[in-house]
């Protein structure tokens, strides 16, 4: 019995020898593993500089002037943010789920690590990575959690050894930050930032103990647990999360008990390019910074350029996001209404008879036409295509539409949609306040703001009447109306008449209701080269060549440039570049580039201020009236009509003391457009959505924009400009230089 027991005791003892040899020999193994990883023998490890510097693509953030973010750019929409901006709910519900010892342990959790080993052998799959060892993965795995079992080891061992040296140089808020500003939680948003504005539109100091849950729930499964995709498996998620943080005390149980029984209640707003205030200037402002940045060498200091979509620059504009959201409600609420007076005007004819290399054109211009002739179809094969019917998506006022039409009905379709831009500017330093490039960004990408350009029709007259007036030309000059030639300038020119007022006029009655033949006598008197001269010198960037007909606007600008030029009118003569760009900064806050704009003393103060009080006359009294009779908009506002030949386009330039603004409407082809002028005139497609910004930008007292007048020169007006104190000209002729000059 004895040598049993003894035997017993051995056997005992050889097995405990032998397990300790297993435990010990696993110990150095994995010790020695350790050690050889952190050699690099699976691989480079990162260096203490990267661990100071981790690298991540973070989103460029575009700010407005009253501090709003109006969009980013980016690969990952990742933005990152402080420790002291996240609400303790988010840092709670994370370590209550994801590692409770979080705050004491240096980055591997030995005592866990050991339990989910035994949780794995017994079937029972469990994830082991703390926090730190998460974090280390997500910053110096390109390639992401392995999925072969033989990459996975090595991976996980670097993510031990770079889980260790981070906890040795960050505190541990540092580490949990980084970590909330890497992880993806899906929608396209990378980081608490994004997710808290995506999900909830709100910032992540704000975020509930619910709400925190639901974030920190996706992080389990992006798809599995989104909110958005699978809510009510997100909910459940949720709930779980927020029993584990009563288990902590982070939270009461009455918390828990109220909060479980709410919903998600989801603020969904999705990041997109497509999406969000200012569209087309987003665009615009990307493409200027990068061609900023080529121009005067702007780069990092290893040389590298910027990337806008990976460096998180931080972009300052001159946008306000109050007008800029103004605008485009205006935009969206007249143009819904123009596009069905346009469809109605048209029911039941064909545009394109007559027209139909309109249709040609826009097949050739497609991605489809180009991908199919890449693919080597024959041009009858293609046009086969083309009167194929294919399901597709498309834009209407009323949103999107899924529908089945053949690629050249959806051509005809599109070449039918009025498109529209408008731009509006603080004439006192050129800085733009709105930007709307067209009606839909998503299905209608070029800009017609400062990309495209159109001939400006009648809003080019006052050129004209501003060079007469720097000449000594009253306001108050009585020209009899009746058609004229200008000669002397190459071939004669006589212009068309439209809506002429028999008898003598004075100039500003003439520009209010925009004569040709006066016009074309004020361009006589002073010239075409000194109009195209002032039209140059007013920062229009497009060819204005010097013929007698730039006085109606036969050449082509831009909103952009037109803007522009108007607001040398309210600035005192002083044209002021517009500019939306004011500053940029890395991500560390260091000035990159600052932006001034260019000034130039184009027109004289005092011709600069008569030529106010005649586009005033203009809402007054002439081709702008409804202005007041249709919006009521009573108070000081200058402006000018335009409406090119055949109606091809319509503009609207608006003046008041604080904002200068540019309207444009038209088709993509100027072939297609309004049969009659009453429809087709820029007072009836352009001015409306004008006065309609004006109207909620005057509602808004937060702006401080006013109805006061515009500022008379320093020095005094010596220009009268009551033509009432004038004796009545005879035949139009007055008795004296002086009386016909107006002095």
């Amino acid at each position: 019995m004895q040598n049993k027991e003894t035997l017993h005791k051995n056997e005992i003892s050889s097995f405990n020898k032998s397990f300790w040899k297993l435990v010990i020999g696993f110990v150095i193994f994995i010790a020695l593993i350790i050690t050889v990883t952190g050699f690099g023998l699976f691989g480079d490890l990162p260096s203490f500089r990267d661990l100071e510097n981790p690298k991540s693509n973070q989103a460029s953030v575009i700010y407005t002037v009253d501090k709003v973010e109006l969009g980013n750019y980016f690969v990952q929409n990742r933005s990152n943010i402080r420790y002291q901006d996240i609400s303790p709910n988010v840092i709670n519900a994370l370590i209550a789920t994801e590692d409770v010892r979080f705050k004491d342990h240096s980055g591997i959790d030995f005592k866990r690590t050991f339990s989910i080993v035994f949780y794995n052998l017994i079937g029972k799959k469990q994830g082991a990575s703390t926090i730190t060892q998460q974090l280390a993965l997500n910053l110096f795995s390109e390639e992401g959690r392995a999925k072969s079992a033989w990459k996975r080891i090595p991976q996980k061992l670097k993510e031990l050894i770079v889980a260790i040296k981070l906890e040795r140089n960050y505190t541990k808020e540092e580490i949990i930050t980084m970590y909330l500003n890497t992880v993806d939680f899906g929608n396209n948003s990378f980081g608490i930032k994004a997710a808290a504005r995506t999900y909830f539109s709100t910032t992540p100091g704000k975020l509930s103990p619910a709400q925190a849950a639901t974030l920190v729930g996706i992080l389990k499964g992006v798809t599995l647990y989104s909110p958005t995709r699978n809510p009510d498996r997100s909910l459940a998620r949720r709930n779980l999360i927020l029993s584990k943080m009563v288990d902590e005390e982070f939270i009461t149980e009455e918390e828990y008990q109220s909060a479980k029984t709410t919903d998600l209640a989801l603020q969904f707003r999705p990041t997109n390019h497509n999406e969000g205030l200012a569209t087309y200037f987003r665009t615009i402002l990307k493409q200027d910074i990068q061609k900023t940045f080529q121009d005067l060498s702007i780069s990092k200091a290893d040389g590298t350029p910027y990337d806008l979509d990976r460096d998180g620059l931080r972009v300052y504009t001159t946008i306000n996001s109050k007008m800029q959201k103004y605008a485009e409600e205006a935009q969206r609420t007249y143009m819904k209404d123009l596009q069905q007076q346009f469809n109605k005007h048209w029911k039941g004819m064909n545009p394109f008879k007559g027209n139909e290399a309109l249709l040609t054109q826009g097949m050739r211009r497609s991605d489809r036409y180009i991908n199919l002739k890449e693919s080597g179809k024959t041009e009858s094969e293609i046009k086969e295509e083309f009167n194929t019917p294919v399901k597709m998506e498309i834009f209407s006022w009323r949103g999107n539409i899924d529908t089945t039409m053949t690629p050249m009905d959806s051509i005809k379709y599109y070449k039918m949609f009025l498109r529209n831009s408008m731009m509006a500017m603080d004439p006192s330093n050129g800085e733009v306040r709105a930007w709307v490039g067209g009606i839909d960004y998503e299905h209608f990408k070029y800009d017609q703001v400062k990309m495209g350009t159109r001939q400006v029709g009648s809003t080019a007259k006052p050129f004209t009447y501003a060079v007469g007036i720097d000449n000594g030309y009253s306001p108050c000059y009585q020209v009899n109306n009746v058609p004229y030639t200008v000669t002397g300038f190459g071939e004669p020119w006589t212009p068309r008449g439209f809506n002429s007022i028999p008898g003598y006029l004075p100039l500003r009655k003439a520009l209010a209701n925009s004569q040709n033949y006066i016009t074309a006598w004020v361009m006589q008197q002073v010239g075409p080269t000194a109009v195209s001269t002032l039209i140059k010198r007013m920062g229009i960037t497009t060819p204005v060549p010097p013929y007698p007909s730039i006085a109606l606007g036969s050449f082509e600008a831009s909103v952009y440039d037109m803007v522009g030029a108007y607001g040398t009118f309210v600035n005192h003569g002083v044209w002021t570049e517009p500019i939306y760009l004011t500053r940029i900064e890395d991500k560390n806050g260091n000035v990159l580039y600052e932006r001034k704009p260019k000034v130039v003393q184009a027109l004289s103060e005092q011709t600069a201020y008569v030529m106010t009080y005649m586009l005033k006359g203009v809402v007054e009294e002439g081709t702008g009236v409804r202005m007041r009779y249709k919006y009521g908009l009573n108070n000081p506002i200058g402006g000018k009509t335009g409406t090119t030949n055949d109606n091809s386009d319509g503009w609207f330039m608006g003046i008041t003391p604080q904002l200068v603004g540019g309207v444009w409407t038209g088709c993509e082809d100027r072939a297609i457009h309004f049969r009659s002028t009453n429809l087709g005139e820029g007072a009836n497609t352009a001015l409306p959505i004008f006065a309609l910004f004006l109207k909620k930008v005057y509602a808004d007292n937060s702006l401080g924009i006013k109805k006061g007048d515009f500022t008379p020169p320093k020095g005094g007006n010596t220009i009268t400009l009551d033509c009432n104190q004038y004796q009545n000209q005879e035949s139009g002729k007055s008795s004296t230089l002086d009386d016909r000059l107006g002095f």
